[in-house]
């Protein structure tokens, strides 16, 4: 007999939480034995709950014999379909958050500035997905007030499969670029697919934040109608001082913050954190204080001191917008010599090649100390960069930094997060 979604909340609501991975068990979980391409974990039932699951939920009928399991039709599902129950019940706002780029940033910036007034949760690391959204949902607690949920897509309808879990009541898009063009089949697919968080809202009688300046944001708003529109700026007026080598912006009485984060880029989702703590109520000292004290990690915009270098490692993904804003700032510093490390943009389809080499173009017209290229993809920068030093994977890489040390010098590091170039790290001296 097949487990309700009644049940399961029941079951789910006396845990300790939830658990798909059996190394990471706590005692009093609710085990979902999730299945991939390459895995089935209902064959680990019984490991999880020996190692004090409470109760693993199955959708395999070879393992019902076993005690405390719940046979469910399909495991992700149920998931799914918990996750929804239990948003339900739920009586607190919720942000979704999407994008092209600086999806993660801003959620940690929105996390950092409504912590400041309120109990809040944000997805942790990059829980982003199908199954990560769900997971994100019934990780808040009783004494959350307030959660802000990031969404990630690599193809329509993957937003309004999430949205229909998460149930925001909040929303914005951090902008419209060049990510994941091989799913969304170009520009006009994106803006479908992150478009499917503002038809939610829309439908829903929600609220959208926009950014500031007019943008392709804007135009697919103005498609919708809203319960409540927001602009970044309009509630809590700030002007940029400057963009490097971080953040440092103007408050409408004349004081000065300055951020951890770099970029003309990152102020926009500044500009956006502190329209949303307007809006939820805080003063104005604490929505700053929140982007005062955001502090970058997880090799996202994050500054870091190796040896004799300081490096700019900004390797947790990357696409043709993201990149491009990243190469341009980084140029425009006042640091010297500059170097930058540049890897694999992911995701790109046909797209591709035409995209690489028009990031060679950009990097020409920069003229950087040295260009280091990593990955099969990036040969086809090498048209534009006869001088650049090109490398078919890292490890090539870190046998020429081995034999050619990089000192006392500023370092722009890269890349899609296939090819993790934090690993160049250690070869820094």
């Amino acid at each position: 007999m097949k487990t309700s979604n009644v049940t399961l909340l029941e079951r789910f609501l006396q845990s300790t939480g939830i658990s798909t991975d059996t190394r990471k068990i706590v005692l009093g979980n609710l085990f979902f034995a999730l299945k991939g391409p390459n895995f089935n974990a209902n064959s680990l039932a019984e490991e999880a709950l020996a190692k004090g699951a409470a109760y693993a939920v199955i959708d395999d009928e070879a393992y019902a014999h076993i005690p405390k399991t719940l046979l469910v039709e399909d495991g992700l599902k149920a998931l799914q379909d918990l996750a929804r129950l239990y948003r339900q019940s739920l009586q607190i706002p919720i942000i979704g958050l999407t994008g092209s780029n600086g999806k993660t940033t801003t959620k940690e910036l929105l996390f950092s500035v409504l912590s400041q007034k309120f109990h809040c949760f944000a997805t942790s690391g990059n829980l982003n997905n199908h199954i990560g959204v769900p997971l994100s949902i019934l990780s808040i607690q009783a004494q959350h007030e307030i959660a802000v949920i990031e969404m990630g897509a690599n193809k329509q309808g993957d937003i309004k499969e999430l949205v229909e879990i998460a149930l925001p009541t909040h929303g914005l898009i951090t902008n419209i670029g060049k990510a994941h063009l091989e799913g969304f089949g170009g520009i006009e697919g994106i803006k479908k697919g992150k478009g499917e968080l503002f038809d939610f809202l829309s439908h829903h009688q929600g609220t959208v934040f926009l950014p500031k300046d007019k943008n392709v944001v804007h135009e697919m708003h103005a498609a919708r109608k809203f319960l409540h529109t927001v602009i970044a700026n309009e509630a809590l007026y700030t002007e940029l001082v400057e963009a490097k080598p971080t953040v440092v912006y103007r408050t409408q009485l004349g004081e000065e913050v300055k951020s951890h984060l770099p970029g003309i880029y990152n102020f926009e989702n500044i500009q956006m954190a502190l329209a949303v703590g307007k809006y939820f109520g805080l003063s104005d000292e604490q929505c700053h204080e929140g982007i005062r004290s955001y502090v970058p990690n997880n090799h996202r915009s994050q500054f870091i001191h190796i040896g004799s270098n300081q490096v700019l490692m900004d390797a947790y993904n990357a696409n043709p917008s993201s990149m491009a804003a990243a190469i341009q700032h980084f140029a425009e510093t006042e640091n010297n010599p500059k170097i930058v490390i540049l890897g694999d943009m992911f995701e790109l389809g046909d797209a591709s090649a035409e995209e690489h080499a028009s990031l060679g173009a950009l990097i020409a017209q920069l003229g950087f100390e040295k260009v280091l290229l990593v990955g099969k993809h990036m040969q086809h920068a090498l048209a534009h960069l006869p001088r650049a030093f090109y490398f078919p994977d890292k490890f090539g890489l870190h046998v020429w930094l081995q034999d050619h040390p990089i000192r006392d010098s500023y370092l722009l590091v890269k890349g899609s997060r296939g090819i993790s170039l934090e690993s160049v790290l250690p070869f820094l001296e």
